[in-house]
């Protein structure tokens, strides 16, 4: 059994549950403390934070990742206990399997192997592990970097092992997540019976041509790295369950995957100009997920394609699809951000798996990445 199948096992037995780390942290920290590098806590309410770190210099490369995983769902539905790391088909069945302890298990193979190879390497290697990454995300990933932005720490370029790939390890980076902008809009209306429309106001016809507008409204085109901002309904809810009344007010959740090509503050503004143009009765709450993050080719994105094209013999493509990830966070403090990892198609799923020959490879594009990035 390779070292890194073996620390994944081990991990994946950890029923970390978000944000629960289940010693996930403890065991993560003894073996890089037995590898040379200094490990400090930064917990906060609650949820455990690893950063790890060798070396003082800069630049400084991090290696990040999760080890808090969602529930199972029904266990009656998994051929083999989620919680019981399971080989099977040449595959490793177990949850977080692919989102995501098997990266966290190359990550900190590849560090190990890395400075025993290297022990005086240039820079910093520096590793970031949270239990809340599937959660809230406020006591993870976020308060690590609310921390070091206090006392001034920086980032130079950081690799995230989340699953990325497709059809098969490789074929997909990514460089770069869409931001996510959330709405709660309340359109507000005269509550009447339904046959004396006259007595009333409808909040429904009201805000229908809005939200007509909205929806075909062309945000922005996009550009080479992401799709045009999209303008989505979650969910919309107005009625009191009686086909005789008109209500009095009704309830539209929304949300925006937006690009680099605009902001928070210009969609929001929009939406707003939109709502007002149509005379609604309204108010409305917004929630920032995350703004965008992109890192263009050259740099750190080439060093990963490399890596990745020299192990797989694949050239990967480069993609901000997808849905928020911590990257949204770290790309605050540092100055470029890529994510790869696994085929990620079993990710929160039943019977949640990865390739057994996928696992030593992935290490391997971690610890070249690092040599290119770090090597004296």
């Amino acid at each position: 059994m390779s070292d890194t199948l073996a620390l994944a096992k081990h991990l994946i037995a950890c029923r970390s549950l978000t944000p629960d780390d289940h010693g996930c942290m403890a065991i993560l920290a003894a073996r890089l403390v037995n590898a040379g590098f200094t490990c400090e806590r930064l917990d906060r309410n609650g949820v455990r934070n690893l950063w790890a770190r060798h070396g003082t210099g800069a630049p400084v490369v991090c290696l990040a990742g999760h080890v808090d995983v969602v529930p199972p769902g029904p266990l009656e539905q998994w051929t083999s206990d989620p919680f019981t790391p399971t080989e099977r088909d040449g595959k490793l069945f177990g949850r977080g399997a692919t989102d995501m302890k098997t990266g966290v298990a190359a990550l900190v193979t590849a560090a190990e192997r890395f400075v025993a190879r290297a022990p005086n390497h240039r820079g910093s290697l520096a590793l970031l592990f949270t239990s809340d990454e599937e959660g809230a995300g406020v006591d993870g990933t976020a308060a690590v970097v609310e921390q070091m932005q206090a006392r001034g720490d920086r980032i130079d370029a950081c690799i995230i092992g989340e699953p990325t790939s497709v059809d098969r390890l490789g074929d997909t980076i990514k460089n770069g997540r869409r931001g996510s902008l959330n709405g709660v809009l309340t359109i507000t209306g005269v509550q009447c019976h339904i046959a004396y429309p006259e007595r009333g106001r409808s909040p429904i016809h009201m805000g229908l041509p809005a939200l007509a507008e909205l929806i075909s409204t062309e945000w922005d085109r996009g550009n080479e790295y992401f799709a045009p901002t999209s303008f989505q309904i979650a969910h919309l809810h107005a009625g009191t369950g009686a086909n005789n009344t008109i209500p009095g007010s009704m309830e539209v959740l929304f949300n925006l995957r937006f690009s680099t090509e605009t902001t928070a503050d210009q969609l929001e503004a929009r939406v707003q100009a939109v709502l007002d143009r149509h005379r609604v009765d309204y108010d409305l709450e917004w929630a920032l997920s995350g703004p965008p993050f992109l890192s263009p080719r050259g740099g750190l994105v080439d060093v990963v394609s490399r890596a990745v094209a020299d192990v797989t013999g694949v050239t990967p493509a480069l993609s901000t699809s997808g849905g928020t990830s911590d990257g949204r966070f770290l790309a605050a403090i540092s100055r470029e951000v890529v994510e790869f990892g696994h085929a990620n198609g079993a990710m929160h799923g039943i019977d949640e798996h990865v390739r057994l020959a996928d696992i030593d490879p992935l290490s391997t594009i971690y610890e070249r990445a690092l040599a290119s990035l770090l090597s004296a």
